[in-house]
C-alpha cells in the first residue's frame, strides 16, 4: 500500500490526516513561516546529530541520537516546531 504524501504548505494537506479533516487556507506567508520553522527545527535537530556523531561531518546521520539526552532534546525541538506550526495554522 503506498501512501499519498502531500507538501505540509499545500492546500490539499488533508488528504493524509484521518485526525483533521478541514483546515483553513494559509496565505502566502503563513506558508512560508510554516516552513522556515520546520526549516529552523530540522537544521538544529542535525547540529545535535552533530554534536553525537562529530565523525559524521557531510555524511548521512543515524536516525536515533547518540544519548538520551540529545534524543530528549530532539523530541523537545520536534514539539517546539509542532507548537509554532499550530500556532500558524489555527
Amino acid at each position: 500500500m503506498t501512501e499519498e504524501k502531500v507538501d505540509s504548505t499545500s492546500d490539499e494537506r488533508t488528504v493524509n490526516n484521518i485526525m483533521r479533516h478541514e483546515y483553513r487556507v494559509l496565505n502566502d506567508a503563513e506558508k512560508g513561516s510554516m516552513r522556515d520553522v520546520k526549516d529552523e527545527g530540522a537544521r538544529f535537530v542535525r547540529l545535535l546529530h552533530f554534536i553525537g556523531n562529530p565523525e559524521q561531518i557531510g555524511g548521512e546521520f543515524p536516525t536515533q541520537q547518540r544519548s538520551r539526552e540529545l534524543s530528549i532534546a530532539q523530541t523537545k525541538i520536534e514539539e517546539a516546531v509542532m507548537w509554532a506550526v499550530k500556532h500558524i495554522t489555527r
